[in-house]
Parts: structure tokens; C-alpha cells; sequence
């Protein structure tokens, strides 16, 4: 089990996404990774997170050509947000919550 400073670096890497979407995160990241295995976990699995839904929000975005991307645009970034949301509370709940239909580039 990850100690309470563990748990809590971890989730602030997913809740400062909220405030800074790239800045926040990597520096967490970047100083915690080394210390904690858990903290590295949760710092890939953002930053996997990251790329994959913007790699979702430019093919729905060049998908408005054609009006299906009016529909999927706006459940990309409503997933984003979910799946924020629920990574932080697992993180603080101290598991190794893995976010659906995420593509792994980092492991």
C-alpha cells in the first residue's frame, strides 16, 4: 500500500491537470518518479491519458467535416473529464487505476 504522501502526490497529478494540463503534472512527475513507484505509475498513465485523447480530439475535430465529429468532439472532452475525475480518486484510494481506452505509450 502507498503511503498518504504517495497517494496524494499521485492525485495531484490528474487535479492540477485541471489548472495546467501539461506544466502541473510533468513537474509532480518529474520530481516524484525517483522516489515513488507509485507516483511513476500514475504519472505515465496521465501522460498516456494526454496523448491519446488529444490524438481523439484531432480526429473528432477533422471529423466536423463531415458532422460526425460534431457528436464525438463533445464526448471526447466529457470523457476526459470522467476519467480525470475517477483516476484521482483511485489514485488517492492508493490502486492502480488504469483509464479505459487509453493507448499505452509509456510503460
Amino acid at each position: 500500500m502507498p503511503t498518504k504522501d504517495e497517494r496524494l502526490m499521485a492525485a495531484l497529478i490528474y487535479v492540477s491537470s485541471f489548472f495546467t494540463v501539461f506544466i502541473g503534472p510533468i513537474i509532480i512527475w518529474l520530481l516524484k518518479k525517483d522516489e515513488s513507484e507509485f507516483v511513476d505509475y500514475h504519472g505515465k498513465e496521465y501522460f498516456n491519458f494526454l496523448i491519446s485523447y488529444a490524438i481523439y480530439g484531432v480526429i473528432s475535430s477533422i471529423l466536423i467535416i463531415v458532422l460526425i465529429g460534431l457528436v464525438i468532439a463533445p464526448i471526447v472532452g466529457l470523457l476526459a473529464i470522467i476519467f480525470t475525475i475517477l483516476a484521482a480518486i483511485k489514485a488517492y484510494e492508493g490502486e492502480h487505476y488504469r483509464i479505459p481506452t487509453v493507448i499505452h505509450f509509456f510503460k
